[in-house]
């Protein structure tokens, strides 16, 4: 190499190791990170965030593992494949929920179930993925996930927090997908406990002499690099970051300033305290907040399973949607409580049920979408065949609908494939 190669690629990876090591100073160690990338979406956005009423909101109730539609929302009493489960009377004549929903029945003017839910996929893995995402897995493209989708395409409503955010996300929180990481879910676990990464690892003057590093940095880094130093736009990802730590709205995420008896309400459990803390981001401005429930995976003691979870969904759930309605939320919300699939109409030997996506349930409220109704029918001798089938993309273009987004939009994905925002078509039903 000569000697002036030499020297361009010296000063090249003197430059890299610069900015990166002033982006470290930045971050102040790790901290900055996942709030950065769950911010960045702002940071670069020209939306206004000024005044008016503030757009709609989705809350997804995520029942992680599928659960059963014949012990939730599609019972069949007195028939073979309840195999003993029974159904309660709800505040609808003529719809019925499984026995132990004995609070959400009291709701259910409010809410709608779709129980004629088809796919084709069966794998925990796919189906989480087609569900979130409405799109099946595909080898080249990674779909951005309804939330991503919605903070995408709608605009920013006021808040200083990330518009993403996934509660008790376990190992598969949502995704930005192609849309990029800036609109990944920004993960917080049990509101009981302190949201991660909003405070300083290290004094306030530390942190003053790292930012004026970083300024003195970015400065002479930007010289000549006009374009790419706004695409990489990590000086307002730093601003916005340093907004959230200091902002009142974080305040959200603290379920402490609530009620003692609205605490109860919600039920003595993560799941039951992250409805409550999605209330309270909806209030604030965020777009999407996905509440994970686990263990509905029933392949074995399918009936003490559903019984120990439902005891969790059904305060939680009942709660949430009386309490979004007291707030005047629900009418600006769309609540949607599902799993991947749903459980086999037979019990297998070990009391359990397997995997089924030929025929699932959905419950969906708010929104302005119409409650106390049932699309669809599922056989009640447990064949594949359901009356009026629909897809998962059927019911992200229904929330689309509903939220005011174009579904026919295409986005390219980083493969240059120009993908539409939803497949699938609206449910009339619900509008």
């Amino acid at each position: 190499m000569s000697t002036l190669a030499q020297r361009r690629s010296l000063r090249a990876c003197f430059d890299r190791r610069t900015w990166l090591r002033g982006a470290g100073l930045a971050a102040g160690a790790a901290w900055l990170t996942p709030l950065a990338h769950a911010l960045a979406d702002q940071a670069e956005s020209g939306e206004s965030t000024a005044g008016g009423e503030r757009p709609r909101s989705v809350i997804l109730l995520w029942l992680r593992g599928g659960p059963s539609q014949l012990e939730t929302f599609d019972p069949h009493p007195g028939t073979e494949i309840a195999a003993g489960t029974k159904a309660i009377k709800t505040a609808v004549s003529g719809i019925q929920l499984a026995e132990g929903f004995q609070r959400l029945a009291e709701e259910m003017e409010s809410v709608a179930l779709i129980r004629s839910l088809q796919s084709k996929e069966g794998d925990h893995e796919r189906a989480l993925y087609l569900v979130k995402t409405g799109y099946r897995p595909d080898p080249v493209t990674v779909h951005p996930s309804l939330g991503a989708i919605c903070c995408h395409e709608l605009p920013r409503a006021g808040t200083e927090l990330p518009r993403h955010v996934s509660i008790l996300p376990g190992p598969t929180p949502a995704r930005g997908g192609f849309l990029g990481s800036r609109y990944d879910a920004f993960k917080v676990y049990d509101p009981a406990g302190q949201v991660p990464d909003v405070k300083a690892r290290i004094p306030e003057k530390r942190q003053t002499r790292r930012r004026a590093d970083l300024e003195f940095l970015e400065r002479h880094f930007a010289k000549g690099r006009g374009r790419r130093i706004e695409s990489v736009a990590t000086r307002n990802t730093v601003e916005s970051a340093r907004l959230m730590m200091a902002s009142e709205q974080l305040k959200a995420f603290d379920i402490s300033e609530e009620p003692e008896k609205l605490l109860d309400e919600y039920g003595d459990s993560p799941f039951g305290r992250g409805c409550l803390a999605a209330r309270r981001l909806i209030e604030v401005g965020v777009r999407c907040v996905e509440v994970t429930l686990p263990g509905c995976d029933s392949h074995i003691d399918n009936y003490e399973t559903h019984r120990e979870r439902i005891s969790i969904l059904d305060p939680a759930v009942a709660t949430l949607i009386r309490d979004l309605r007291q707030k005047a939320l629900l009418d600006k919300t769309v609540v949607l409580c599902m799993g991947e699939f749903g459980r086999t109409p037979r019990i297998n030997v070990l009391d359990g049920r397997d995997h089924w996506p030929h025929g699932f349930s959905a419950a969906i409220a708010g929104g302005g979408l119409r409650g106390g109704v049932t699309v669809g029918k599922t056989d009640p001798e447990g064949g594949r065949d359901v009356e009026e089938p629909h897809t998962i993309a059927d019911v992200h273009a229904t929330i689309y609908e509903t939220l005011g987004i174009d579904i026919a939009k295409e986005n390219i994905s980083r493969a240059g494939r120009p993908i539409a925002i939803s497949e699938g078509t609206p449910l009339a039903e619900l509008l």
